[in-house]
């Protein structure tokens, strides 16, 4: 058997071995420790799944916050009528979980490729817990996986996946961040077909906007851990269920919210900065681009809910899939963060509501090493990609097969 072949065949035993302990959890046949989280998907996506069948989106409800086309992964259990809705969810969520991990293997085996993103894929998401089998989060990040690994060659179709993934839950949009002009333009006529498809089929397709918009800063976030201290000193507020998360609410949380909103408009300016002056693209400055912009916006979030990191490892096992990649830094503190965000939820979610020591110290490891890595990203990518004339002088290299930032 060939060494490629070997690879292969323990990268499917580790996948199945893993998968098997994550579906166990959430069909509760094992249980971790703290709250269930499997309510979202028997509970909310199941209602929300029994008010799109009727023709309309859920309009009065808040948690909604989520762009037209999500709306596929709320009635995709339909195709599975010979299981519950949480046994078709969780079922369909494993296949999107094996097509990563097929695209992921194949393009490891490609020359200049190499399979530790593959690896990384497999080992990453189970870190995260059954979390990750609970929520459509999974399904989006398939799309900006198989984006991604389109970019290069077929830029016209990474266009198009990213915008299909855009209206799934926004954040592929910005896998664009290193792309070609091309990508943009297929990405801008999908995602405008795609809305005048979602706004004829149904009422309310945009609703989520306003919901969007109106969030606090929840529990998990980075800013959240400025009232996390506050509380050890008598600050006043709430800890409560607002808008489909566990939010503050109470004195300075707009003021928080308002400077996370402007980090992240200042993150898309230091992307719009980067864009403008980067000249010397490479065949990974689509790759590490998209996994910096994800991690920067992530980062700077109201909202980091625990789903959010297998965004960042799908995207962390693209840039991995390429041995010239520089975000192998990056992904290793990502790592890090992964087995610390199921230790903070499920397992230890009442000590992070109730701010005490333990979940306060969970929540500054976990976010303090997406900071790092958000840092050492934007740090690399910036480097990685500078201009000629600061580059110090010696042969130049032969032309990056890739389309250019430009």
């Amino acid at each position: 058997m060939k060494r490629t072949d070997r690879q292969l065949t323990g990268l499917l035993g580790a996948w199945c071995a893993t998968r098997l302990v994550l579906l166990l959890l959430v069909l509760g046949v094992l249980a971790l420790p703290g709250v269930d989280v499997t309510t979202d998907v028997s509970v909310i996506y199941r209602g929300w799944y029994e008010v799109l069948r009727q023709g309309t989106f859920p309009l009065d409800d808040v948690t909604w916050q989520y762009p037209p086309v999500a709306a596929l992964a709320m009635l995709a259990p339909a195709a599975l009528p010979f299981l519950s809705y949480p046994h078709a969810f969780f079922a369909l969520v494993c296949l999107a979980d094996l097509a990563v991990l097929a695209l992921l293997g194949r393009a490891g085996t490609r020359p200049g490729r190499s399979l530790r993103g593959a690896w990384t894929w497999v080992a990453g998401v189970p870190l995260l817990g059954p979390t990750v089998y609970a929520r459509y989060d999974l399904m989006v990040t398939a799309v900006a996986v198989a984006a991604l690994l389109a970019g290069a060659r077929r830029p016209r179709l990474m266009g198009a996946l990213a915008a299909f993934g855009a209206l799934l839950k926004v954040w592929p949009a910005l896998l664009l961040a290193g792309a070609a002009r091309r990508t943009w333009a297929a990405a801008a006529v999908t995602a405008a077909g795609l809305a005048a498809l979602s706004a004829a089929a149904a009422p309310g397709a945009f609703a989520f906007l306003a919901h969007q918009r109106d969030r606090g800063t929840e529990v998990e976030s980075l800013g959240g851990l400025v009232f996390h201290a506050a509380r050890h000193f008598g600050w006043p507020g709430q800890v409560l269920l607002n808008y489909g998360s566990v939010e503050f609410l109470g004195p300075g949380v707009a003021l928080v919210s308002g400077a996370a909103m402007a980090l992240t408009g200042a993150a898309l300016g230091w992307l719009v900065l980067w864009r403008l002056r980067a000249a010397r693209p490479t065949p990974h400055t689509l790759a590490d681009a998209a996994f910096t912009a994800v991690l920067l916006f992530t980062v700077t979030s109201r909202v980091i809910s625990p789903q959010y990191l297998v965004w960042l490892v799908g995207l962390a096992a693209v840039c991995l899939c390429l041995r010239t990649s520089r975000m192998t830094g990056p992904a290793v503190l990502l790592l890090a963060a992964c087995p610390l965000t199921v230790l903070e939820f499920p397992v230890g979610f009442e000590h992070v509501v109730a701010s005490d020591t333990h979940g306060v110290l969970l929540l500054l490891l976990r976010d303090g090493l997406l900071l790092a890595a958000s840092l050492v990203a934007a740090r690399t990518l910036w480097r990685s990609t500078a201009p000629a004339a600061s580059v110090p002088s010696g042969p130049r290299p032969a032309p990056a097969r890739e389309p250019s930032v430009r």
